[in-house]
């Protein structure tokens, strides 16, 4: 079955909605795969802070695969083509063997790519060409990128990240651009929602949690391990905010508030995707409270259309 009809089971929605324990309870249900489409969960150690949730999968014989979790090291690149690339061949992989791909993540930009069947193309990082462009001010970057990139590789770009800013400079220099590809028709997509104020609350106290559980030991951890305090501004949120703390630019209440703060914005931004996905006339089932049979309902629904799947 060519991959643009391989019946996809998508899982997302806003931050702090619970969407990796309802992405593995559907996939141990109707015999899934998890695929992952979170852009900081590639990078092995970095676990508190961007939610892998690991427990959530079980262990043993119980455990539900999981892929695209811990592709690299902290300090290595990866980039939107590499995720397109591992995500077609693990959806390709699971379906092969009769499984169903459960893709869950709220990382827009990589969960479009799947969906729309774009993907960045260009060539590989140019370390020497890279310090020339980080000597430059944010608002000269951002006018070289407006003059040299396609159209539409200008507005596949989050123009606040100036990482992303950088490399995609970087395609357009290479003539590269996006190109169409076989996209994802045979999906169904599921959202946990909750009230703009619960989802606040649940914000804060994930935050707590993670601080409480050790967070700022992993970042401490990993600073020592090599990784700079640089690129973990890269990695930005969680690791951006705790290298500003031990770095001493920020005190502990000032980190906490700060990071509370940009998790909301970054809800905030996924609401508005998600808003964009439905006017371009994706259908998104939202779940009230995540509810799990409601789920389970829209689920079967689905997949009793699908040739090779068993609901019961």
């Amino acid at each position: 079955m060519a991959i643009d009809r391989t019946p996809c089971l998508i899982v997302t929605g806003p931050t702090a909605t619970g969407k990796t324990r309802l992405a593995v309870a559907l996939a141990r249900k109707y015999r899934g795969e998890i695929v992952s489409a979170d852009s900081r969960q590639v990078y092995r150690g970095l676990d508190i802070g961007t939610g892998k949730d690991l427990q959530e999968y079980g262990s043993g014989d119980q455990r539900v695969p999981a892929h695209l979790l811990d592709v690299v090291n902290p300090g290595e690149e990866f980039h939107l083509f590499r995720f397109v690339q591992l995500a077609r061949e693990a959806i390709e992989d699971i379906s092969s063997r009769d499984r169903l791909p459960v893709i869950v993540g709220g990382s827009p930009l990589y969960l479009q790519a799947l969906l729309d069947g774009y993907a960045l193309e260009g060539a590989g990082p140019d370390p020497a060409w890279r310090q020339e462009l980080e000597e430059l001010s944010d608002a000269q970057l951002l006018e070289m990128l407006r003059q040299q990139a396609a159209p539409e590789l200008l507005a596949r770009t989050d123009l606040t990240q100036r990482r992303r800013v950088i490399r995609a400079l970087e395609i357009a220099r290479s003539g590269g651009g996006n190109f169409p590809r076989e996209g994802l028709h045979n999906t169904l997509i599921l959202a946990p929602k909750y009230p703009r104020a619960v989802c606040h609350q649940r914000i804060e106290l994930r935050l707590d949690q993670r601080l409480a559980q050790g967070l700022p030991e992993e970042v401490e951890r990993l600073h020592q391990q090599g990784l700079s305090w640089e690129k973990m501004d890269w990695l930005g949120l969680e690791y951006r905010c705790l290298a500003q703390y031990f770095q001493g630019q920020l005190s502990w209440p000032e980190m906490r508030q700060t990071l509370l703060a940009r998790i909301r914005q970054f809800c905030k931004r996924q609401d508005i995707w998600f808003r964009k996905m439905e006017r371009e006339g994706k259908q998104i089932h939202w779940l009230p409270e995540g509810d799990f049979a409601l789920a389970c309902r829209l689920t079967e629904e689905w997949l009793s259309g699908q040739s090779g799947f068993c609901t019961r």
